[in-house]
């Protein structure tokens, strides 16, 4: 059991005859030993207090750490998930505007390719209208050209 200041005050010392101490001087000596022992008391005291108070605010500053540690793995786990959405959606994006082009150029194509047979039928039509009108326009110049007209410009050019 470690001294206390008041084991130090009640303490009493045997006195011998010839070789004793002034006992006047061994209480002022001990008076000093108690305050100084009372003031380390206190000092530890003291010290045993701010240590607590230094744990309790380590632990508190720990458990900051550890939840903003979890933290940060939980933002990092989630900004990984979205950057793989993300990648995901925009492949399937990508591929959709692929198959949306090939589409369209397919229909384009099959597009051009009724134009090109339209244009070429109606190449085709034209050139049989301009046979035909050709040849209407021939056959009424022949009939213009012909004699039965100057037979008909003279009848009337007599009368």
């Amino acid at each position: 059991m470690p001294l206390s200041p008041l084991d130090i005050h009640n303490k009493e010392f045997k006195t011998r005859i010839g070789r004793g101490y002034d006992q006047d001087e061994v209480n002022e000596f001990l008076d000093l030993v108690i305050k100084d022992y009372e003031a380390i008391i206190r000092e530890n005291k003291e010290l045993h207090s701010q240590i607590a108070n230094l744990q309790e605010r380590l632990e508190h500053f720990q458990n900051i750490e550890e939840s903003l540690s979890k933290t940060i793995i939980v933002a990092q786990e989630a900004a990984d998930e979205v950057k793989t959405n993300a990648k995901k959606e925009a492949q399937l994006t990508i591929r959709e505007a692929e198959k949306n082009a090939d589409r369209i150029i397919n229909e384009a194509l099959v597009k051009t390719g009724k134009i090109s047979l339209e244009i070429e039928e109606l190449k085709k039509q034209a050139s049989i209208y301009r046979t035909r009108f050709r040849t209407l326009l021939e056959a009424q110049l022949e009939l213009v050209s012909g004699e039965s007209w100057d037979a008909l410009e003279s009848t009337n050019e007599r009368a």
